[in-house]
């Protein structure tokens, strides 16, 4: 199957859970709604016309341009995505791409951080893949069984790949830069 006739295949499944499909950089990718994440990775997981049982990583993006001047020209609203690439050992060489688009901030207040459902439950992979983008982008992941932070201290403030991180001078007496 072709990441094409995977995407129309999960559009007929969920007809309201897909939001868009098409060319993402080299890949082709499919952008799922939050609420239906879960219920669309379990699908790509047990129909046993694609078999995606292996989740390779979880990866989040901050689309911000922080110049102002710039901002008008960056072609998109600042907002975070969540994605997923999987592949399949029924099918070796399968592979395919989810993304979630969501605000940058919960209910656009600055610090609230953004809630995914997690996605352990399909893939027991997704512990610590979640808990890394939890620590470092700042996405809160429903349901998890243990969402720590997994990189830096718990008592460390922010979260260093949001691209309006500002980094501390210092962290208990040691000077960060």
């Amino acid at each position: 199957m072709t990441p094409e006739s995977i995407a129309a295949l999960l559009q007929e499944q969920f007809p309201e859970a897909i939001l868009t499909a098409g060319a993402f950089g080299p890949d082709f990718a499919v952008t799922v709604r939050p609420e239906q994440l879960v219920a669309v990775c379990a699908f790509l997981r047990d129909d046993p016309r694609l078999r995606f049982e292996m989740l390779n990583d979880v990866s989040g993006v901050d689309y911000l341009e922080p110049d102002a001047k710039k901002a008008p020209k960056a072609g998109f609203d600042p907002h975070v995505e969540v994605v997923y690439h999987l592949s399949s050992f029924s099918f070796p060489g399968r592979r395919f791409t989810l993304k979630v688009v969501l605000p940058r901030w919960a209910n656009d207040v600055p610090g609230e951080l953004p809630e995914l459902p997690s996605v352990c439950t399909v893939w027991r992979t997704a512990n610590w893949q979640e808990r890394e983008v939890y620590d470092l982008l700042g996405v809160r992941f429903t349901d998890h069984p243990d969402l720590r932070r997994i990189l830096l201290a718990e008592d460390w403030v922010g979260h260093p790949l949001r691209k309006d991180y500002e980094y501390p001078l210092e962290y208990h007496g040691i000077r960060c830069r």
